[in-house]
């Protein structure tokens, strides 16, 4: 399924593409690996002494979030609506009725079971993405019931909204509002952005937050990690338009434009602000170009994706700034580069959109379209951020109220590698223990009792 365009449930009895087919699946398998991706990329900009745990989260939603997925989670996001645009129903209730049915946009069909693979992958990166504004201080049970309940309180729900089906059985945002967003603006970046920002402001700052050092401990692997979301975000794109022809091929190169100058936007208001152009601002600037581009690269031409992308770079740098002006503590940016790219994207759709590049879609402001779309666009995101915001502050409450999001200080302070999971992500046995514990970034007096073999 396109998010930009609508999508039929039909029985089996219809043609099914195998090379649409095999386009999505692909596609599928490129999004699962962007988790992966995400995992090293967060890996590399924690300390030493974290990186595992960054890692872990990441593989966790992978784990839980299929479970959930396959259980309820596909049939309340692509359930028939039960009437108020906010909610499937039943219909697929573990997986019932999928092997006989498929789904497919403007004639060209394929399995179900290939779409609800492809979007799965979208529910598990959307999840994992929340790890990095928590990242060094949450407790590792408190995440896994948080995102569960996050999964199903608010990923879930938002996907229906966004998500079109034919004949107004979708979303109030796509099939009512008649908003725009192709690959997930709303539901992947707006809310993972506020909803890191709601879970922040419940879980607190980490220690020593503004006064001691917390740089990343390794640059390569945030670069290898940025390079496989690059790569991945292709399947990402592309394969929402659920076929491989015309319209996948101007998303693949809107993607690329947007991605490029992201990274380009970044690095150069680094050099003029700072002086220096660094590894981790192109990294970051990547990001940001491709999370602006993804409700828009369905929708705008090759030129508007590349002013998408320079304003997420230059917009997305400024804004991570403001955690240490308003005082909240994001520890790897998930709000100014997810939440404010989508804001980037979304408008951007409104501004930019032009139906030469999709029929299905509608003309912006800059093409002749009046201010409609822009405020649509507008709505639609505001929605999603409210929503997110506060169900995920409500649902992190619970969770802390109960049995506890952020590490007791000692765990904290040792590592949450050492402390969490009884592991170390180096091998330091060469080294003397003050090396040790000037790498890893706390001391080599362990706060723990020595414990049996």
């Amino acid at each position: 399924m396109s998010i930009g365009g609508s999508v039929t449930h039909l029985l089996a009895a219809v043609d099914v593409s195998s090379g649409d087919t095999a386009f999505v699946l692909i596609s599928a398998a490129m999004v699962l690996l962007m988790t992966p991706g995400l995992a090293l990329f967060y890996g590399g900009m924690v300390r030493a002494k974290n990186v595992l745990n960054m890692i872990m989260m990441s593989f966790l939603c992978m784990g839980l979030i299929t479970v959930l997925w396959i259980i309820y989670g596909y049939s309340i996001t692509f359930g028939t609506d039960l009437g108020s645009g906010l909610l499937g129903g039943l219909d697929f209730l573990g997986m019932k009725g999928t092997l006989d049915a498929v789904v497919g946009p403007d004639g060209s069909h394929i399995p179900m079971q290939s779409f609800a693979a492809f979007q799965l992958t979208f529910a598990i990166i959307t999840a994992a993405l929340l790890s990095g504004a928590v990242a060094d201080r949450i407790n590792f049970g408190g995440w896994t019931l948080f995102i569960g309940l996050w999964a199903t309180f608010v990923y879930f729900p938002l996907a229906h909204w966004t998500f079109a089906l034919a004949g107004g059985q979708g979303g109030w945002i796509s099939d009512r509002l008649g908003a725009l967003d192709f690959a997930g603006g709303t539901a992947v970046e707006i809310n993972s952005g506020f909803s890191a920002l709601a879970l922040v402001l419940v879980v607190g700052k980490r220690i020593g937050w503004r006064r001691e050092p917390m740089r990343p401990h390794s640059l390569p692997l945030v670069l290898l990690g940025a390079g496989l979301l690059w790569f991945g975000w292709f399947g990402f794109n592309a394969g929402s338009a659920l076929i491989a022809g015309q319209l996948s091929s101007a998303v693949f190169l809107n993607t690329q434009a947007s991605t490029a100058a992201g990274a380009l936007a970044w690095i150069l208001v680094e050099r003029i602000r700072d002086g220096k152009a660094t590894t981790l601002g192109v990294a970051s600037g990547a990001i940001a170009g491709a999370v602006a581009i993804t409700p828009a690269c369905g929708y705008v031409n090759n030129m508007g994706a590349l002013f998408v992308g320079l304003a997420a770079g230059a917009i997305c740098s400024w804004a991570v700034g403001l955690k240490y002006r308003l005082g909240f503590d994001d520890s790897l940016d998930v709000v100014g580069v997810h939440g404010v790219g989508g804001l980037v994207g979304m408008i951007g759709i409104g501004l930019l959109a032009t139906t030469t590049v999709n029929g299905a879609g509608a003309n912006g402001l800059f093409s002749g379209g009046g201010f409609g779309l822009l405020g649509k666009q507008a709505i639609a995101s505001a929605a999603t951020l409210v929503y997110a915001f506060v169900i995920t502050a409500l649902l992190a409450l619970i969770v802390d109220k109960t049995i506890g999001l952020r590490v007791h200080a000692n765990h904290e302070r040792a590592g949450l590698d050492i402390s969490l999971h009884a592991e170390s992500a180096y091998d330091y046995s060469g080294a003397s223990a003050g090396t040790f514990a000037g790498i890893a970034g706390h001391s080599s007096q362990s706060p723990f009792p020595p414990q049996s073999p």
